[in-house]
């Protein structure tokens, strides 16, 4: 691997995202704005938008940044851009890692600004600081762009994760499952992380899962890349 070549690869695919104004809207905007919406559905209820939407400050910007990703890699592959860089002599973990370095930087400021809407001014509580639950909130959503999960796998993790019922309610099956799908640690580590009781160890056994999740998926990514797209 070539730091240059990786930071160049990231300084590339942010010049991009930078000059499609539809697009940053779509980064920075919509989650903060989904986060108001839901506000207002649980409006007087706010015990309610406390326990989900403190969560969701990490998920719907997950949401949200798994569209763009999607698209961009897709645009990649369609102009013969992707196809154009495989020729290339760089290493295929300096393209995935050059990638999720800018999708990383745009999942930060993502956090930031959901974060500053839901806690600023939607009066959120965060009895853990404010700034862990951004750093979770780009883990959440990093760890599932290098994997570039289909829409089939991301769907039923957000409805096995917790945000909608606990696991323990789930039936045993769906309860075992839900221990193997990455959304749910990402999930449990943000609902830690919002509620007043202490962090624990789990908090960092979920970390550390996120993390294991990323690395596997970039090496995974990096054996499975071909040279050559057709």
């Amino acid at each position: 691997m070539s730091v240059r070549v990786t930071l160049a690869t990231a300084e590339r695919v942010l010049w991009q995202i930078r000059h499609d104004p539809r697009t940053v809207a779509l980064l920075l905007a919509v989650p903060a704005l989904l986060l108001v919406l839901l506000r207002y559905v649980f409006d007087g209820r706010e015990a309610v938008f406390q326990t989900i939407g403190a969560p969701l400050c990490g998920l719907f910007p997950f949401i949200v940044m798994f569209l763009v990703t999607s698209i961009t890699m897709l645009r990649e592959r369609t102009t013969g851009t992707l196809e154009r860089l495989m020729t290339l002599p760089l290493a295929k973990l300096d393209l995935l890692a050059g990638y999720a370095i800018a999708f990383g930087l745009l999942a930060a400021a993502q956090a930031v600004v959901v974060c500053v809407v839901g806690f600023v001014f939607l009066g959120l509580d965060a009895p853990h600081g404010v700034w862990l639950v951004a750093v979770l909130a780009v883990f959440a959503e990093t760890e599932f762009q290098a994997v570039q999960f289909m829409p089939a796998l991301i769907f039923p993790q957000l409805l096995l994760c917790g945000l909608f019922v606990a696991r323990d309610d789930m039936a045993s099956v769906l309860y075992a499952v839900s221990w193997l799908l990455p959304l749910t640690y990402a999930y449990d580590a943000l609902a830690r992380a919002t509620s007043v009781e202490p962090l624990g160890t789990r908090l960092a056994l979920d970390v550390l899962v996120v993390v294991g999740c990323t690395l596997g998926a970039l090496g995974l990514g990096a054996l499975t890349l071909r040279r050559r797209t057709a």
